[in-house]
C-alpha cells in the first residue's frame, strides 16, 4: 500500500520541547503554515511532569528562573502560579549545616556569611565582586570574555579552594551535571547573573506546565502527538506509519541523539545524565522550601518540594527530590535514603520510593570554549535546534529555536 501524503507545508517542526514550540509560535507570528509534530503524547520534551497519586513528578529536577529573557518574553508568569525557593541554599559539611543566603534579598541574613561560617573574609570579599560585576554587567559583555573553566575563572575571582570545595562546586555540580567544574566559565557567569537578577521557583503544577502554556499559543491543527518520525526525505519527512509529510524546511528540534539519527553527520556534544529520585515522608524533613548540597557531593542536591509548592503534594506527606549524577545503579534508592538519614538527621526507612528518574542527554557538556549559541543551518532546507545548539537551560532551548525561526525566515524570503 502507497504511504499517505499529506499537503505540503511551509515548515515541518519535529519535537515539542521548548526549543521546537519557541520556532513553531515564531514562525507562525510570521504567517507561514507550519506543522510541529512529537512522538510522545504531550509536549515538553525533558520538561515533563508525571502525576503519581497524589504528587506531581517532574521528569528530573528542575527549576524554573524568571530572569530568563525567553521567559520573559514568551511566559505569562501570573497563570504558572509560581512558587519561590529561599534565595539561597543550605550546605552540609564536616562543620555541620551552614547556610548561604542572598543578603540583596535577605538582609537579616547577612550574619550566615561572616566570616568563619561559610568562607574567610577574603572569600566572601571576592563573591562579592563577582556577584557584583556579574549582576551588573551587560549579558554581551560576558558572553565576550576569554573562556576557561569555571575553577578557573573562580580561582581568577580570588575564591579559595577551601570554599570552592566547601560550597562552590558541590552546588554547581547540581547545575551543570558535572563535578569537575570544567564547564565553560562564560556560561558560569551567565548562570551566576541570571540566578542574582530572577527568582528561582516553580509552578504550582509542576514544571510541566511551562510547555504547556507555550503549546497553548499554537492555533488548532498546527500541533501532531504521537507521531514519530522515522526519517527525512527528499520533500520532507516520514512518520513511523509511512505517512509522508513534504515541506519546503525541516527543524529538527530533538535531543542530540535524535538530531543525530536524523541528520547524519550532524556534530553533537557529549551530554550529562542524572538520576533524580522521589520519595514521600509522613512530615517535611526540612520545614523551608530550600536546597540542600552536600559537601561530600554522595547527593547533587535535595529539596523538599512539597514546601516549594505545595501544589506538589496532596496526600498530606511531604515530597522529597534528590538528584545524583549519572545512571540509576541496582540499589541507588537504598544507597541515598541513608544518605538522606545522615543530611536530614531523621529516620527514612518509613519513606515510601514514588519513583526514580534518569534523564539521559540532561544538559549538553559545555566545557571551554563553548559557542554560547550557534546557527540551525544544517544543509539545503535542514536546520537544527535544542539546547545542545546553544546553552542547557530553557534559556538555551528556546533561544535556539528563535534563532531557527529567523533563519528559515531569511531563507525563504520571509
Amino acid at each position: 500500500m502507497p504511504a499517505e501524503r499529506t499537503r505540503e507545508h511551509d515548515v515541518l517542526v519535529v519535537g515539542a520541547g521548548a526549543s521546537g514550540l519557541a520556532c513553531a509560535l515564531d514562525l507562525r507570528a510570521a504567517g507561514l503554515d507550519v506543522l510541529l509534530v512529537e512522538q510522545a503524547e504531550a509536549v515538553g520534551g525533558r520538561v515533563r511532569t508525571d502525576r503519581r497519586g497524589g504528587f506531581l513528578l517532574d521528569r528530573g529536577f528542575q527549576v524554573f528562573n524568571t530572569s530568563y529573557p525567553q521567559v520573559k518574553r514568551r511566559l505569562r508568569l501570573r497563570e504558572l502560579r509560581l512558587r519561590p525557593f529561599t534565595p539561597g541554599v543550605l550546605v552540609q559539611t564536616p562543620r555541620g549545616r551552614l547556610r548561604f543566603t542572598d543578603p540583596t534579598r535577605r538582609p537579616g541574613a547577612a550574619a550566615d556569611l561572616l566570616p568563619g561560617r561559610l568562607g574567610s573574609g577574603r572569600d566572601i570579599a571576592a563573591l562579592g565582586l563577582l556577584a557584583a560585576r556579574d549582576g551588573l554587567l551587560p549579558p554581551a559583555v560576558l558572553r565576550r570574555g576569554r573562556d576557561t573553566s569555571t575553577r578557573t575563572a573562580l580561582a581568577t575571582a580570588g575564591v579559595s579552594s577551601a570554599l570552592v570545595e566547601d560550597f562552590l562546586r558541590p552546588f554547581l555540580s547540581g547545575v551543570f551535571l558535572e563535578d569537575e567544574l570544567e564547564t565553560s566559565a562564560r556560561y558560569f557567569h551567565l548562570v551566576w547573573r541570571s540566578m542574582l537578577r530572577g527568582t528561582l521557583c516553580l509552578p504550582d503544577a509542576g514544571i510541566g506546565a511551562v510547555p504547556e502554556q507555550l503549546a497553548a499559543g499554537l492555533p488548532a491543527g498546527v500541533l501532531r502527538l504521537g507521531a514519530p518520525v522515522r526519517e527525512l526525505t527528499a520533500a520532507g519527512a516520514a512518520l513511523a506509519d509511512g505517512t509522508e509529510l513534504p515541506a519546503r524546511a525541516v527543524v529538527v528540534a530533538t535531543g542530540p541523539g535524535a538530531a543525530a539519527a536524523l541528520l547524519p553527520g550532524l556534530a553533537v556534544p557529549a551530554t550529562r545524565t542524572v538520576t533524580t529520585l522521589y520519595h514521600a515522608a509522613p512530615a517535611p524533613p526540612l520545614a523551608e522550601p530550600t536546597l540542600l548540597v552536600d559537601s561530600a557531593r554522595r547527593v547533587l542536591n535535595t529539596v523538599v518540594l512539597s514546601e516549594v509548592a505545595p501544589g506538589y503534594a496532596t496526600d498530606g506527606r511531604a515530597l522529597v527530590s534528590t538528584s545524583v549524577l549519572g545512571e540509576g545503579a541496582d540499589g541507588q534508592e537504598a544507597e541515598v535514603r541513608s544518605v538522606l538519614a545522615g543530611l536530614h538527621g531523621t529516620d527514612t526507612s518509613g519513606w515510601e520510593h514514588l519513583a526514580s528518574y534518569t534523564v539521559r542527554e540532561a544538559l549538553p557538556a559545555m566545557p571551554a570554549p563553548w559557542p554560547l549559541i550557534r546557527s540551525s543551518r544544517f544543509g539545503a532546507g535542514r536546520y537544527v535546534c535544542g539546547d545542545h545548539r546553544a546553552t542547557g537551560s530553557l534559556q538555551g532551548a528556546m533561544a535556539s529555536g528563535t534563532r531557527a525561526a529567523r533563519e528559515v525566515l531569511q531563507d525563504l524570503g520571509r
